[in-house]
C-alpha cells in the first residue's frame, strides 16, 4: 500500500511530504548514488539515459530522462535534461541543491524556472519521512511547473522510489 503524498503550496513554495517504509540512510543513499537514481528517478515510462553525479557540495548532477513508453503519445522518445548543483549536504539528514532544466551540454534553461530544492530525511520507527521544500522565484514560476504536470510526475517518481527502497530491504 503506497503512502499518500502530502502537497502544500505556500506562495512561491511547494512542500511535498511522504513516508517511505525504509530507514533514512537507505532513502538518502537512493538520492546520493547514481546506481540507485538510475533505478527510480523520473515518472513511470521514463528512464535515465544519462546520470553523471558528483555528489558533494559544489558538485553537479547532470541527467537525461527519456520517455520509453509508447502509450505516452507525443512524449514517447522525448528527452528531458536536468542539472542539479549541490549547495549543502548533511549525510542522512539533508540535501540542498538548485535544480535547473538544461540541455545535453549542461547549459541552464533561461525559459524554464529553476528550483531551490531542500530535501529533509526524518526517521521514525524504521520509516523515513521525506520532506521536499521547493522554492521558486515567484508564485508564477511555481504555477508554470505545476501546470506541466510536475505533481503527477513527482508522485510517480516517489512511487518508484518506494518500490526501489522496498526491494533493497
Amino acid at each position: 500500500m503506497a503512502t499518500k503524498m502530502i502537497s502544500k503550496v505556500e506562495g512561491n513554495v511547494l512542500v511535498l511530504e511522504r513516508e517511505f517504509n525504509a530507514p533514512k540512510d537507505l532513502v538518502f543513499k537512493a538520492f546520493s548514488e547514481a546506481e540507485h537514481l538510475k533505478q527510480w528517478w523520473g515518472p513511470r515510462g521514463w528512464v535515465l539515459t544519462v546520470c553523471d553525479l558528483d555528489f558533494k557540495v559544489g558538485g553537479v548532477w547532470h541527467y537525461c530522462m527519456k520517455c520509453v513508453d509508447e502509450n505516452q503519445g507525443d512524449f514517447y522518445g522525448f528527452e528531458s535534461w536536468g542539472k542539479g548543483v549541490y549547495q549543502d549536504i548533511i549525510q542522512d539528514e539533508k540535501i540542498e541543491y538548485i535544480d535547473y532544466f538544461s540541455d545535453a551540454e549542461g547549459n541552464e534553461s533561461k525559459e524554464m524556472p529553476s528550483t531551490q530544492t531542500n530535501l529533509y530525511f526524518e526517521e521514525n520507527a524504521g520509516k523515513t519521512k521525506l520532506i521536499n521544500r521547493a522554492v521558486y522565484a515567484s508564485p508564477e514560476a511555481l504555477k508554470t511547473v505545476l501546470d506541466m504536470g510536475m505533481e503527477q510526475g513527482i508522485t510517480e517518481t516517489w512511487d518508484r522510489l518506494e518500490e526501489h527502497v522496498t526491494s533493497l530491504r
